[in-house]
């Protein structure tokens, strides 16, 4: 199961699809990395996931990386 916490406002950031600066949404998810049913409370990392409000393009990386 994911947790995202939405932020109400844009950042710009670059964007790969449209080739420029654009706003995106920007969220912090809580992803399940294990696919075991009895460890998977403790395999949840947390991403960075940023949508380009203009093309749609999603970005997600681990915010964690140990």
């Amino acid at each position: 199961m994911a947790s995202k916490t939405p932020r109400s406002d844009g950042m710009a950031e670059s964007c790969e699809s449209c080739g420029k600066e654009t706003p995106h949404a920007v969220s912090v998810e809580l992803k399940t990395e294990s696919d075991k049913d009895e460890n998977a409370e403790f395999s949840r990392e947390p991403y960075r996931v940023a949508k380009c409000r203009v093309c749609g393009e999603t970005s997600s990386t681990r915010m964690n990386n140990a």
